[in-house]
């Protein structure tokens, strides 16, 4: 019986291992892809502007890889924000400038719980995900306590709806308009 056992065992995990492998194999192809991608289209930014837009663009569908989702919005975030200046001082006479810079905070899609960037000098946090479920929007408000927040949403629904639609779940889960 012990021999047995262990032959179910050790033949299970050979299986498990195999597609394991194989899993990280895909996921492996897929961002060589994409960087080979992105070389070729760093060559022709200045040319093709449009297929540019038109390739990133695809990076933001819902049928991407919520790994790639979360890379595109770090590349979209930190230009954009880094050409913004905020102003500093004690007085009106003693302001500076400082830009906006977006700094990304552990893993891509670590799924630790974690956020996954924070800008600075203002100390906005933003996290990028896929769900709507405010449970899980409610935890990551808890975490950073009483910092700004922005949620990167990937879908295929309007603003409007998803601020609808999660207003009415946030009601729904906690029965306070106020929420």
């Amino acid at each position: 019986m012990q021999a047995e056992t262990d032959r179910y065992t050790h033949g299970l995990s050979v299986a498990i291992i195999r597609i394991l492998d194989a899993y990280v194999s895909v996921k492996q192809d897929v961002f060589e892809a994409l960087i080979a991608d992105c070389e070729q289209l760093q060559n022709i930014q200045s040319d093709y502007p449009v297929q540019v837009r038109r390739f990133v663009h695809n990076l933001l569908r819902p049928n991407v890889d919520a790994r790639v989702f979360e890379i595109v919005s770090y590349a979209i975030l930190k230009p954009y924000y880094g050409a913004q200046l905020v102003y500093w001082g004690w007085s009106r006479n003693e302001l500076t400038d400082e830009p906006l810079i977006l700094y990304k905070t552990g893993r891509t899609n670590a799924n630790d719980g974690g956020i996954n960037f924070v800008m600075r000098p203002l100390g906005r946090f933003f996290q990028v995900t896929e769900t709507t479920d405010v449970r899980k929007y409610f935890l990551d408000i808890d975490k950073i306590q009483r910092f700004p927040i922005t949620f990167v949403v990937k879908s295929e629904n309007s603003i409007e709806d998803l601020n609808s639609q999660m207003q009415q779940l946030a009601y729904k889960a906690f029965g306070v308009v106020a929420v």
